[in-house]
């Protein structure tokens, strides 16, 4: 496997809780950045490959403001008008297991040795539906 390490690693906050990212330190590193969310346990890694995506957007007066509906919609509860339109966006993947992680960073992160990890992995506990809510 090729020793890339073209990312550092830093402390960062994810939501307003404690977290870290990686940034690209050089050129050729094939990724945007990296984003941990410690409350599920996930990395979220933002690549260079663009696509495009229909997006819906408010759309926007002569002024540059939202148009206002003139009636809030009833299933939406929107209160502008919106637009689909197509943007281009950075391709992303998550990489849910927590060694699978550590690999990722051992790999791309030039800094991987001198940072803990460790503490930002959580026991995040199974999702139970509650049998109160019925869909």
């Amino acid at each position: 496997m090729a020793d890339y390490k073209n990312m550092m690693i830093i402390s960062s906050a994810f939501r307003g809780v404690k977290s870290f990212s990686l940034a690209p330190v050089t050129q050729d590193c094939p990724y945007v950045e990296a984003l941990f969310d410690p409350s599920s346990g996930i990395l979220a890694v933002i690549t260079k490959v663009k696509k495009t995506q229909l997006h819906m957007v408010p759309r926007l007066d002569e002024n540059g403001q939202p148009m206002r509906l003139k009636v809030p919609n009833n299933e939406t509860g929107k209160t502008v008008k919106e637009q689909r339109i197509q943007i281009e966006t950075f391709s992303e993947f998550y990489i849910t297991e927590k060694q699978e992680i550590k690999d990722f960073i051992n790999i791309f992160a030039m800094n991987a040795e001198g940072f803990d990890i460790d503490q930002f992995f959580v026991d995040v506990k199974e999702t139970k539906v509650s049998p109160i809510i019925m869909p």
